[in-house]
């Protein structure tokens, strides 16, 4: 995450949240200076029951939403100092508007700031890899994992 001439005042740790297909992880904690580094990968699964047609599973993506938050440790509870939406179809799968880096395919996206961020909007580099695969339930019917 960047965010150049940023300087936080409150000098707790940073995490980010993630919640995409119904299920929430969240990285290690680092230390509150921009640039900021996440080396980690998180990995999301869910098994669709009854989808057989991609198309559908497509469908049911784009009413689910993908959330991502940049949280710093400030007691009690946390901050959230800045925040991303997007329905998960085109979180999952962007258009081609993509760079090609050394591990594949990144992504840029601007947060939106909180109450709590002052400066400018953090910028968020980033790379998904999605896997779509059959497999048979124990009755018989076929779905999309």
């Amino acid at each position: 995450i960047t965010c150049p001439g940023v300087l936080l005042k409150d000098k707790q740790e940073l995490y980010l949240s993630v919640f995409v297909l119904g299920q929430y992880k969240k990285t290690q904690c680092v230390p509150a200076v921009f640039p900021v580094f996440f080396q980690e990968k998180l990995v999301f699964e869910k098994a669709f029951a009854n989808i057989i047609d991609p198309g559908d599973l497509v469908k049911l993506l784009e009413f689910d939403t993908a959330v991502l938050e940049l949280i710093q440790l400030v007691p009690p509870a946390g901050k959230v100092l800045a925040t991303y939406e997007e329905n998960t179809r085109d979180f999952l799968f962007p258009d081609p508007k993509l760079t090609h880096g050394h591990r594949g395919l990144e992504r840029e996206i601007l947060m939106k700031r909180s109450p709590f961020f002052t400066g400018i909007a953090p910028k968020l580099r980033f790379s998904t890899i999605s896997l779509i695969s059959d497999s048979v339930l124990s009755s018989g019917r076929s779905h999309i994992q």
